[in-house]
């Protein structure tokens, strides 16, 4: 997959990163864009995709609702000085991860989401997790893994990796989840039909995914997908 890294020079050349300092008190390292009182606010803590780093989403807060804590995480495995992965791809089929790679990850995530939340004065029920691509195989991967830990997830041009969709049951935890996908028709590195499965996956689990479909983007961010994003996560908020 590609690098999303600045996404398009369109969304982020008005950016201003108020806190470009890279933390490194949680169990994984990040960026922080916080309001002066965090305690209770909506938590959304963005998941890179391959081949990038923390700052690549994190630009993406000056869109969203501006009294929420955002949090850009780094991914643990290190492919040169500024581009991480969170898994090792299995195989040459359909995309896929290796097994001890999403576990690995997907468990450092869940550690990363309790001690932020301790952190930042906020309940579960108003953690979500935002991730691009890989990042948002992840975050499925931990949300729908652990939904007692998170109040929603967004998956921007990602996918449900063949064994957590093997594994997924209909069960009641998993019925309070909000679930954004948003995903680009013409997308030649996940193919638009992922985002498709797993809006179709989760419905049979009885979720209510909130489905939106690019005409046209390729494996990317634009415009109107940020404002999707905003008016689900300003709905979502209790």
């Amino acid at each position: 997959m590609i690098r999303c890294l600045a996404l398009l020079a369109l969304l982020t050349a008005p950016f201003v990163h108020a806190d470009t300092l890279l933390h490194d008190d949680l169990p994984l390292r990040y960026l922080e864009q916080a309001p002066a009182e965090t305690r209770d606010q909506p938590l959304v803590i963005f998941l890179h995709g391959y081949g990038s780093n923390e700052a690549d989403l994190f630009g993406l807060h000056e869109r969203l609702p501006a009294t929420y804590t955002y949090l850009s995480v780094r991914a643990p495995q290190a492919l040169d000085a500024d581009s991480f992965q969170w898994f090792r791809r299995q195989g040459q089929g359909a995309y896929d991860g290796v097994s001890e790679d999403l576990a690995s990850s997907g468990e450092l995530i869940g550690r990363f989401v309790r001690a932020a939340a301790a952190k930042y004065h906020t309940e579960p029920g108003k953690v979500v997790l935002v991730g691009f691509s890989q990042g948002a195989a992840m975050a499925y991967e931990v949300g729908l893994r652990h939904p007692q830990a998170v109040r929603g997830i967004a998956a921007l041009s990602g996918k449900i990796l063949p064994l957590l969709a093997s594994q997924l049951r209909s069960e009641p935890g998993l019925q309070h989840l909000g679930i954004f996908i948003g995903h680009g028709t013409s997308d030649q590195r996940l193919p638009y039909s992922d985002g498709v499965e797993a809006n179709r996956l989760l419905r049979g689990l009885a979720l209510e995914p909130q489905f939106h479909a690019y005409p046209g983007m390729g494996h990317s961010i634009s415009e109107v997908e940020i404002q999707d994003l905003d008016r689900w996560l300003r709905a979502l908020a209790p």
